[in-house]
């Protein structure tokens, strides 16, 4: 068990690093192609850092292990909305200031987004393939909407990257692609021994360690943001991130393996989710400005909810 344990953090450590790198160069890329915040922050952001929970979703649908999928991207998406955005909040000091009020319209959206597959699989107890065409359609949708506000956001990104430079990030790029896709395979792979050796839910092992693992880019890419003074783009790249979790890395992962999990373990978390989701879309909502208080009381929620899940799996 100890070599499983190994392995696994291993696997994981590498899934982190590979998507660290991965993040890094595509905002230098983005830099030399002076792409606009909007399309930064709500767009190739929003993708890449949700890459590392698209191959384990892949990898776990193959497996026909889809329950660490569903338990990633739940877990995944209450880490982006309370560890993740509650320590961004924090480390920004005097607290996160979002200048575009169809920002408060777009927290409304991801709230209401994230709800779908609970939805499907409550009517259904399980997310079908036919639930996964529709949860791309609805990506898709989404996307588009989003597009058509890009003129809102005029910002560049900037950096000074010769052209020289530009090779060696493409480079970084597509190895750190690769790696992310084989690491998130041996994530799966060991996740699954792990939760038979400890005798725990797959979904367990998803919501907790791997989500955990898999929102890092999202911390690296948000407090990068936050210091060099791009509120918008965390505020983007988060919202971003859990509509892709929900409807992306799901839709795909149902298409390939229809989803089922433990049916307890499943609905506190989405009951958390759901919590966490609303909590912050009504910090969003009562004014224009995130402060640090309320970045502790989302590292706080997130503190509970990981007590919850362990309390519960002990019962």
């Amino acid at each position: 068990m100890i070599s499983v344990i190994l392995l696994f953090l291993l696997f994981c450590s590498i899934l982190i690093l590979s998507g660290s790198f991965l993040v890094k160069s595509l905002v230098k890329i983005s830099s030399f192609l002076r792409l606009g915040e909007f399309v930064v922050g709500f767009i190739i952001m929003a993708f890449a850092t949700t890459i590392p929970e698209f191959f384990v979703g892949i990898t776990s649908a193959l497996n026909k292990t889809s329950d660490i999928a569903l338990g990633t991207v739940i877990g995944s998406n209450i880490a982006d909305l309370s560890l993740i955005m509650g320590i961004a909040i924090i480390l920004s000091r005097k607290g996160i200031k979002f200048e575009h009020k169809s920002l408060k319209r777009d927290t409304t959206y991801m709230f209401l987004i994230a709800l779908l597959p609970l939805i499907l699989m409550y009517f259904g107890n399980v997310i079908s393939r036919t639930d996964g065409i529709i949860l791309i359609l609805i990506l898709s949708f989404y996307m588009f909407r989003m597009l058509k506000r890009r003129s809102q956001f005029r910002k560049t990104v900037k950096d000074n990257i010769k052209r020289y430079e530009i090779l060696l990030y493409i480079f970084i790029f597509i190895i750190s692609l690769i790696v992310l896709y084989l690491s998130a395979d041996y994530v799966v792979k060991y996740s699954t021994l792990l939760s038979i050796e400890l005798s725990l839910p797959t979904i367990l092992i998803g919501l907790l360690l791997v989500a955990l693992g898999t929102s890092l880019p999202e911390l690296i890419f948000g407090t990068r943001a936050v210091l060099s003074g791009h509120p918008d783009m965390i505020l983007g790249d988060i919202l971003g991130a859990v509509v892709v979790n929900s409807t992306l890395v799901i839709g795909v992962s149902a298409i390939i393996f229809p989803i089922t999990a433990n049916w307890l373990l499943f609905w506190i978390s989405a009951a958390f989710m759901m919590l966490i989701a609303f909590i912050f879309m009504t910090f969003v909502h009562t004014g224009r400005k995130l402060y640090w208080q309320q970045g502790v009381v989302l590292i706080w929620l997130y503190m509970f909810f990981v007590m919850i899940e362990l309390y519960v799996k002990m019962l």
